[in-house]
């Protein structure tokens, strides 16, 4: 299977909110902005967007689920937004890979209607005060 890159999302960490149980599990829900760039459409994410995970007694990332929402213009100049809900755990990812997701897209854009129906896979990449996500779509 061939994979396009559709989306680079870069994710600036804001600050973090965590708890922890007696058994050693614990919840990090992590508040963030940034900006996307990509040849259908850049812009900049929306207050409110979060990353969850959740963190098992031994210290192990089980799984992550960030959602939030990025406003800007698509390919054709067209103003929109898109949601993403990005979920994935740690793990299962290639050499190189923080993690990988599995993202669902909703957009506004008649142009990049195409993303609200594809296989979406996403890549999370070490960068200077966040993370860099690329997501790919199946081709």
């Amino acid at each position: 299977m061939n994979f396009e890159e559709v989306l680079t999302v870069n994710v600036k960490i804001e600050s973090a909110f965590d708890v922890k149980n007696d058994n050693g599990d614990s919840a990090v829900m992590i508040l963030f902005t940034g900006d996307a760039t990509g040849k259908y459409f850049e812009g900049n994410i929306l207050p409110g967007g979060v990353d969850t995970q959740i963190i098992g007694k031994s210290g192990y990332k089980h799984t992550l689920s960030a959602r939030y929402m990025i406003e800007g213009r698509d390919h054709t100049g067209e103003n929109c937004r898109i949601f993403i809900e990005n979920n994935g755990n740690f793990g299962n990812a290639p050499e190189g890979v923080l993690f990988r997701t599995y993202p669902k897209i909703i957009t506004d854009s008649e142009a990049l209607d195409f993303l609200n129906h594809a296989l979406l896979v996403g890549e999370g990449y070490p960068a200077e005060n966040g993370v860099i996500i690329k997501i790919f779509r199946a081709l």
